[in-house]
C-alpha cells in the first residue's frame, strides 16, 4: 500500500520513522512519501520537504511567513493528489495537519491521525475539525483516550511511543563512567537541564535553570541539546560558567545517568520520569503577569506535565509562571537530589506511571491497527 505521512518537528520524525518501520513490517509492500527528517529518510521511501524547511513557531513567525506558509500547502496538497495514497497519516503538527486532512478528507482519501492534538487541554474546538476529517486516531495516552470517546471519535489506543524510543535508545545500559568518557564529562554527578525546543522556551528557561549552579558546586550540570538547536544557540547563556556544558543526540543517556533534572513541560517530562531521574518542572513565558492570566484563562487542565496529567495528582513539582520563585526552584532541587522521603515518593510515582503508560511496541500496535483499518 502506499502511505504518505506529515511529520512538522523533531520529536514528529523520530515517533514517525518508528511507525514506518512497523508498516513495513506488516506490510511487505508498503511504499512512502512523506514530510520530516532524516530519521524518517533512513526509513526509504521519498522525503518531499524536510521539517527544517516548513517549521513556523509562534504568531510572529506565521504572520511573517505567510507566504512560505501558503506555498507549502499548495505543493502539499498537489504531491498528495500526484501520489494518490491509500492513506494519508499526519503525526502531531496540528496547524498544518488538521487542514491537510480536511483536504485529502475532501478529495477522497483516508485520513489517520497518529500523536493527536493536545484539545483536551485547549483549542476544543478543533474536536469538530477531528471529528469531521479523520477517519481514524490513534492515542498514546490513557486518559486521552477516553476523552476523545467521549466526544464520539474514533480512536484506538496504543501505548506511547515514548516507550519504544527509550527501548531503543544507543547506549542502553552503559556505565555512568563510559557516559562521562564518551561525551568528555568530568565524574561529579549530574543534574540534567531541558529547556526546551524553541527559542521563546530557552530564552526564559535557561538562564532561570543556570541560577541554580552556585547552589550546586558538586554536581555538574549538563544541558540537553535540543535537535532544533546548534551550539552557538546555548553560547551566549553559557560561555562565562565553567560548570556546565552541552551535548546533543544524549537525551536519553544524560537522563539516565542524571541524579536529578529540570525540565520544561511537555514531552520531556514524561521522557524524564520513564527513565527514572526526579525532576523539577520549571516553566516561564514571555510577559509575565499577563502570559500567566492568559495560559490559565485557555489552558483547561490542572497540570502542564504529562507526568501529572497521566497520573491525576502532582508526582513532580511544577513551578509555572506565578509558581515559580527561586528559593522554590531551590529547595525541590535540593529535596531531590539528597536521599529523601520526596525523591523515594517520585520514584515510586514513576513506578505507577510506567504500568499506566504500558510497555514498548506502541509503534507495532499501531501500524497493526493501521494496516487492518486501512482494509475496511
Amino acid at each position: 500500500m502506499k502511505y504518505y505521512i506529515i511529520a512538522g518537528e523533531p520529536s514528529g520524525d523520530l515517533h514517525a520513522s518508528n511507525l514506518m518501520k512497523a508498516l513495513k513490517n506488516e506490510d511487505t509492500d508498503a511504499q512512502f512519501r512523506y514530510w520530516g527528517g532524516d530519521l524518517m529518510a533512513a526509513q526509504g521511501g521519498t522525503l518531499v520537504r524536510h521539517y527544517r524547511d516548513t517549521a513556523v513557531m509562534g504568531v510572529w513567525d506565521v504572520i511573517t511567513h505567510l507566504g512560505k506558509i501558503k506555498r507549502n500547502f499548495k505543493e502539499c496538497k498537489a504531491d498528495i493528489l500526484s501520489y494518490k495514497p491509500d492513506v494519508l497519516i499526519v503525526v502531531d503538527y496540528a496547524g498544518f495537519n488538521l487542514p491537510m486532512a480536511k483536504f485529502a478528507k475532501n478529495n477522497g482519501i483516508k485520513t489517520f491521525y497518529y500523536i493527536v492534538p493536545k484539545t483536551w487541554a485547549s483549542k476544543e474546538g478543533r474536536n469538530k475539525k477531528l471529528k469531521a476529517y479523520i477517519d481514524k486516531m490513534y492515542t498514546i495516552l490513557p486518559f486521552e483516550t477516553a476523552y476523545f470517546k467521549n466526544k464520539g471519535i474514533e480512536v484506538t489506543y496504543c501505548g506511547n511511543p515514548v516507550m519504544d524510543a527509550i527501548e531503543n535508545r544507543p547506549y542502553k545500559g552503559e556505565s555512568f563512567d563510559a557516559f562521562c568518557e564518551r561525551n568528555k564529562l568530568d565524574k561529579r554527578e549530574k543534574i540534567a537541564l531541558v529547556a526546551g525546543s524553541r527559542k521563546s522556551e530557552l530564552k526564559y528557561n535557561l538562564p532561570v535553570m543556570l541560577q541554580a549552579i552556585e547552589k550546586f558546586p558538586q554536581y555538574q550540570f549538563v544541558i540537553a541539546g535540543a535537535p532544533s538547536f546548534k551550539y552557538e544557540d546555548y553560547r551566549p547563556y553559557i560561555e562565562n560558567n565553567p560548570n556546565v556544558t552541552v551535548i546533543f543526540g544524549e537525551t536519553y543517556q544524560l537522563m539516565s545517568q542524571a541524579r536529578a533534572a529540570l525540565v520544561t513541560s511537555g514531552t520531556a517530562t514524561l521522557e524524564t520520569a520513564i527513565l527514572n531521574c526526579p525532576q523539577v518542572v520549571v516553566y516561564l513565558m514571555w510577559g509575565g503577569g499577563f502570559s500567566d492570566f492568559v495560559a490559565h484563562l485557555f489552558i483547561k487542565v490542572p497540570y502542564i506535565s504529562l507526568v501529572n496529567l497521566i497520573l491525576g495528582r502532582e508526582a513532580v513539582k511544577e513551578l509555572f509562571q506565578r509558581a515559580y520563585s527561586y528559593d522554590k526552584m531551590i529547595a525541590e532541587l535540593t529535596a531531590i537530589t539528597g536521599n529523601t522521603p520526596v525523591r523515594d515518593k517520585m520514584l515510586a510515582d514513576y513506578d505507577e506511571l510506567r504500568a499506566l503508560v504500558g510497555g514498548a511496541g506502541c509503534s507495532e500496535r499501531a501500524a497493526h491497527a493501521m494496516v487492518n483499518d486501512i482494509k475496511k
